[in-house]
């Protein structure tokens, strides 16, 4: 990657595997990985027991220093579904490359069934991922360079897609 202050930022609805894609793509890449939820986790508990405890208003908090942490170790930083709707995390991206990991909702049903994932403590689970999605796709399309879908195929082809694009933007930036 061309600048250690520039992050590889993946965003993305819950379930589209932002996590599993970033990890790939930073070792293809040989860079550092930061997942703002496990930073979040690690620091402060389990998601759901913040949630339970403090309320959303506090999880974005702490979700947007962890952003910012993200952001300022540069490498490949994954996202929280939710981090975007922070207008401070949406100018910081505009610094760095933003991927939009998408993912089909009948393909995300299975992915959140059985989820302990706060906001999706619904009695259709599925309904309300589409629903959080749906508020939240203009802000994802806006932020986004790129698209990618995670919906069929091995992840590792969207990794090696990912990589690519990466490559190619540096080849463009050396030119």
């Amino acid at each position: 990657m061309t600048s250690p202050s520039s992050a590889l930022v993946l965003i993305g609805p819950m379930g589209a595997g932002k996590t599993s894609v970033g990890k790939r793509v930073a070792r293809a890449l040989g860079v550092p990985f930061f997942d703002t939820d496990a930073a979040v986790s690690r620091e402060h508990g389990p998601i759901e027991r913040i949630f339970t405890e403090h309320g959303e208003a506090r999880f974005r908090e702490l979700e947007r220093a962890a952003v910012a942490e993200g952001l300022a170790t540069g490498g490949v930083v994954a996202l929280g579904g939710g981090a975007i709707l922070d207008a401070g995390t949406r100018t910081d991206l505009a610094a760095h490359r933003v991927v939009l990991l998408t993912v089909a909702p009948r393909v995300v049903a299975a992915r959140v069934h059985d989820s302990n994932r706060p906001l999706l403590q619904d009695a259709d689970p599925a309904a309300r991922w589409s629903a959080i999605y749906e508020q939240r796709r203009p802000l994802y399309e806006q932020l986004a360079d790129v698209t990618f879908d995670t919906s069929t195929g091995p992840l590792q082809h969207v990794v090696d897609d990912i990589v690519a694009w990466v490559h190619d933007r540096e080849n463009e930036g050396a030119s």
